[in-house]
């Protein structure tokens, strides 16, 4: 009996140390985790982590783009991150003649790769704890407007101070809900080229059907170069630029993963709530998320249609519902999630021991009643704010806010005293199609006058509907047929010097509607969410603090705040439910037992099924097989998609692309036993470029660990 409750503790502190929660600013892995680090396998220091004397880690890895995360893997500034992070770039350079999304695109040399205006690469320079500066001047009986008026004049003074006399970018950041700031200090590249991209058949495999999933299948990949000028800093792009020489770039290890190995993730994780209340998942689970599932069940089915019928507006609308269906699904798990875990009744059970420990602190016994009173307010505020943003914006019903826009190209040509370029027009309707918007404008406005609060919707179409008898399919068709949004011979008028066009463009009903939406909107819902998330956040910190004083033992980590972050773990499957236990890889062999030729997102490439049928695996196999993804316990989230996945040697194994469904109310409530993130195995995107793609030429220019 001994043997097994020695066996049984072992166990426990073997899995809890493997699975270690949290997502840590750099800086501080000295202080709170090396050692924690160290002792499960990692076999390098903190300074190789986080330094600004030396070449280290930081210096590798990137912010990409606005929202996601990458890796520099040669001296030559090649960038690894996902398939879904370069989507809408590849998107862009697509045609009906040259699809990239379906067929892949890769250069073959350097002249052929392409530049993506408006796309950056980001370097962290440095950071530093200016908690003190900050809050210089602050005191405790401010309000909240003259607390937050001091400190953004302070955090304004540093970031001046920062960037004074050189290329650099600074922000300072929040964290434990304001109750420490850090600097950063950031370079940032402005020419990036895309240098290959998977067929979305492997970058995206599976499509909608598998994301959030476990088992997966993806090469969730894409690779891109930095290019600076000729002292290697950055410069928008120019035929004069030459491939970045980074500070730091990573050895890419073929020496495969294996269960309990150390892993560790690096990038620049988005948002997380960690600390919120019961009251604030209550809103959640209960109001706003249902709310948001409706709507994008609505715009989903017509645009998964229309892309089903025609290639033209499949590649149109591809980003788009890459980028609506990414958010609905993850809504309906975290949903799922916690109900699993009960865990709104374990946030209450906390809540009711920390009042009890409250009640004699004069300064934190009335937060939770507070809360309770705001979130009172707050939650139908907050939940027809985001009803009436997503009806309206959100890749939603585009003829209004098109509208708008159009008029905004017209009246910026009239004040220059010209008259606005075809090319701009014809970039605003690239990637738009009136048939797919009609259906998407019917199905949302007969949401809209069904909702609850019908003081969100505009006056101008409440006139419709009353005049069409409720009838949305005569509403639509007067909308349409008042505008000039689906018939762009009105270009060619207005180019011809016709200015009615204009007067007609003023009286458009999708122009005026989206007017009113506005003002609706930022006049009236707005402020009144923002006055009350004002009162929340100042609660918030001090709540933060609060728990922090009730557990003085625990080492908190801060909520993702799109920083730099690490977090560590191991790569151990899981049970997702009785009786199934999930491993900690997919191969090959499940790529080909999902193919299918008559389903876009599981039609495997003629070459790739070839190369799997032979088993033409090269060094990328292992023991006859070819692996393919693989998860572990590394705490992430979005922003962390194409953050790269180490060993304990610091080399390349992977890209985090994902987390498992069953754990994806992860950014709310970690849980040990089900949450994991999915990283694509590095042997796969070095297979995929060299064996299905041929362009070998670019592990020429890698450091290959074999």
């Amino acid at each position: 009996m001994k043997h097994i409750l020695l066996l049984f503790l072992t166990t426990l502190i073997s899995f809890s140390a493997a699975a270690k929660e949290g997502m840590w600013l750099p800086l501080l892995i000295e202080q709170y985790n090396i050692g924690e680090m160290q002792a499960n396998g990692f076999k390098l220091s903190a300074e190789d982590i986080y330094s600004v004397n030396q070449a280290s880690m930081k210096d590798g890895v990137v912010k990409f783009g606005g929202g996601c995360s990458g890796v520099v893997v040669s001296d030559a500034g090649l960038v690894f991150t996902n398939h879904h992070c370069g989507f809408k770039y590849i998107q862009r350079h697509s045609t009906v003649e040259h699809d990239y999304l379906t067929d892949g695109f890769w250069a073959m040399n350097r002249k052929e790769e392409l530049p993506n205006p408006g796309l950056t690469v980001t370097f962290l320079k440095e950071m530093r704890d200016v908690t003190n500066d900050v809050l210089k001047g602050v005191t405790d009986n401010m309000t909240i407007s003259q607390r937050n008026n001091i400190i953004q004049i302070n955090s304004d003074t540093l970031i001046n101070r920062a960037i004074k006399g050189n290329h650099y970018k600074a922000d300072v950041n929040a964290f434990f809900e304001g109750n420490q700031y850090f600097l950063f200090i950031y370079e940032v590249y402005t020419d990036v080229r895309l240098v290959g991209a998977p067929p979305s058949s492997v970058g995206g495999f599976g499509g909608n059907t598998d994301n959030w999933m476990w088992p997966r299948h993806g090469g969730d990949f894409s690779v891109f170069r930095i290019y600076a000028d000729a002292s290697n800093n950055p410069k928008d792009y120019s035929d004069d630029n030459v491939p970045y020489k980074p500070a730091h770039s990573f050895p890419v290890s073929l020496k495969g993963v294996h269960e309990n190995d150390f892993t560790m993730v690096f990038g620049y994780p988005g948002t997380t709530e960690e600390y919120k209340t019961s009251y604030h998942l209550k809103m959640l689970h209960d109001m706003l998320y249902p709310r948001l599932i409706e709507i994008r069940d609505r715009k989903l089915e017509v645009i998964n249609y229309h892309m089903n019928l025609d290639q033209g507006r499949r590649i149109k609308y591809a980003d788009k519902e890459a980028s609506l269906s990414n958010s609905w699904k993850r809504w309906r798990g975290e949903i799922n999630g916690l109900d699993r875990f009960d865990v709104i009744s374990k946030k209450e059970a906390f809540e009711k021991d920390f009042q009890n420990w409250a009640d004699n602190k004069e300064a934190y016994k009335n937060i939770l009643d507070q809360y309770k009173k705001l979130y009172g307010r707050y939650t139908q505020l907050n939940t027809d704010a985001n009803v009436s943003r997503e009806l309206f914006e959100k890749n939603s019903m585009e003829c209004f806010s098109k509208a708008d826009a159009i008029q905004k190209i017209v009246q910026r040509a009239q004040m220059a005293k010209s008259r606005a370029s075809n090319d701009e027009f014809a970039e605003f309707y690239k990637d738009y199609d009136i048939t797919v918007d009609r259906d998407l404008t019917k199905r949302l406005l007969t949401y809209l006058f069904a909702y609850s609060n019908q003081n969100i919707v505009p006056e101008t179409l409440k006139s419709v509907y009353k005049k069409k008898k409720g009838d949305i399919e005569k509403v639509t068709d007067y909308l349409y047929r008042h505008s000039l949004i689906d018939d762009t011979l009105w270009i060619a008028a207005y180019n011809k010097g016709n200015d009615k066009v204009i007067k007609s463009l003023e009286k458009d009903p999708f122009l005026i509607s989206y007017k009113e939406y506005n003002s609706i909107y930022n006049d009236n819902l707005m402020p009144q969410v923002r006055k009350i998330k004002a009162s929340i956040d100042s609660l918030d910190r001090i709540y933060m603090k609060a728990i922090m004083a009730y557990e003085p033992d625990k080492i908190f980590f801060p909520d993702a705040n799109s920083t730099m972050r690490v977090s560590y773990g191991k790569v151990i499957g899981y049970d997702p439910k009785d009786g199934v236990h999930y491993k900690y890889y997919t191969t090959s062999e499940g790529i080909l037992q999902k193919d299918d030729p008559e389903i876009y997102d599981y039609n495997v490439p003629d070459k790739l099924r070839q190369l799997l049928n032979k088993a033409d695996f090269g060094q990328y196999g292992e023991n006859g097989s070819l692996h393919i993804d693989f998860v572990a316990t590394n705490h992430t989230t979005g922003g962390n998609s194409g953050s790269p996945v180490f060993n304990a040697n610091g080399e390349l194994i992977g890209l985090n692309f994902d987390r498992a469904w069953d754990g994806v109310m992860s950014d709310l409530y970690y849980n040990p036993k089900i949450c994991r993130n999915i990283t694509v195995d590095i042997r796969y995107i070095l297979f995929i470029i060299d064996k299905f793609a041929a362009a070998g030429y670019l592990l020429d220019e890698m450091k290959i660990i074999r």
